[in-house]
């Protein structure tokens, strides 16, 4: 029985770290890479981290110590690669861009940053707790993979090549020229996915396209909160409403941030180093908190409901 319980640890501790770990390292040897803005840097691993603590902390299951010495290759592979990167194969990705005729070569160097940590998520989850992880710890793998997916298309469909995602950019800035008109804040007029603004700080035209306008966080919180409401055991009419809940607060937070943008201009600078500054980070810092938010909120209504049912 005490060999039996050696082999078996049930401290998820130890597995949250193993799982975090690659995530920590590239933190701590390239802390500068971690741009909250989705294609401009590793900020995204950090919402990452966050979701496998969230899903794992407090998970009593037990696990044979020889599965986790399986990750180590696998580990150390991924390791190998953020390592790699600062001498010279960072390099020979972006070099390696125009043999597929990427213009966007930041998209396509960070998508590799992301498919390389959910590979390495998805065979260690999968090693550790067999084919039950997907109802165990979903959401961060989900995120990656997702995120890896929107670089991607960035990458090899920039601007507004890709249609159908363009589509909802003409009625995002109509209903922020709206609001801008009807609140008196400065003059707005909005054609096509151009959305042209006068105000106090001066003029701006603004070129958006479906990554600003919001729709990779729509992409990205469809996945994620598939993955979420897949693992949790509740009907599918409660499924459903906190879907689409938490799909029009995603819109919701993706109209602010273009209404945010636009006050940036109107009322603190018209300049557009400033305004690139500002850009950058109000996409991530407003939606995946937001996400995180919301998925607690869910998770503690439910945990809740289970809690009175008993």
């Amino acid at each position: 029985m005490k060999e039996e319980l050696n082999k078996k640890i049930d401290n998820m501790y130890l597995v949250i770290l193993l799982l975090i770990s690659p995530i920590l390292y590239t933190l701590i040897i390239a802390p500068e890479t971690f741009n909250m803005s989705w294609n401009e840097g590793r900020g995204g691993f950090l919402f990452a981290l966050a979701f496998i603590i969230a899903e794992l902390i407090g998970l009593k299951h037990n696990i044979e110590r020889n599965r986790l010495y399986l990750t180590l290759p696998f580990l150390l592979l991924t390791i190998a690669y953020f390592t790699s990167l600062d001498y010279g194969f960072r390099d020979y990705i972006k070099n390696s861009a125009s043999n597929y005729n990427i213009h966007l070569v930041d998209s396509w160097v960070w998508m590799w940053d992301f498919i390389i940590l959910a590979i390495f998520m998805v065979s260690s989850l999968s090693i550790i707790f067999g084919s039950k992880w997907i109802r165990i710890a979903p959401a961060s793998p989900i995120y990656l993979i997702g995120s890896a997916i929107i670089l991607s298309l960035d990458a090899f469909f920039p601007y507004d090549t890709l249609g159908p995602l363009q589509f909802i950019v003409p009625y995002v800035l109509k209903i922020d020229e709206w609001i801008i008109n009807t609140l008196d804040l400065g003059d707005a007029h909005a054609r096509s996915n151009i959305l042209v603004l006068n105000g106090e700080k001066g003029s701006m035209a603004l070129q958006v396209f479906w990554p600003s306008a919001g729709v990779h966080s729509m992409i990205i919180y469809t996945l994620v909160m598939l993955a979420f409401l897949l693992r949790m055991n509740i009907a599918r009419k409660s499924k459903l409403i906190y879907f689409v809940i938490g799909a029009v607060g995603t819109f919701t937070v993706n109209m602010i941030r273009i209404f945010a943008l636009s006050l940036f201009v109107l009322k603190i600078s018209a300049n557009p180093v400033a305004f690139e500054e500002f850009h950058s980070v109000a996409g991530e810092i407003m939606f995946l908190p937001w996400l995180a938010v919301y998925l607690l909120l869910v998770m503690r209504r439910e945990s809740r409901k289970a809690k009175m049912n008993r």
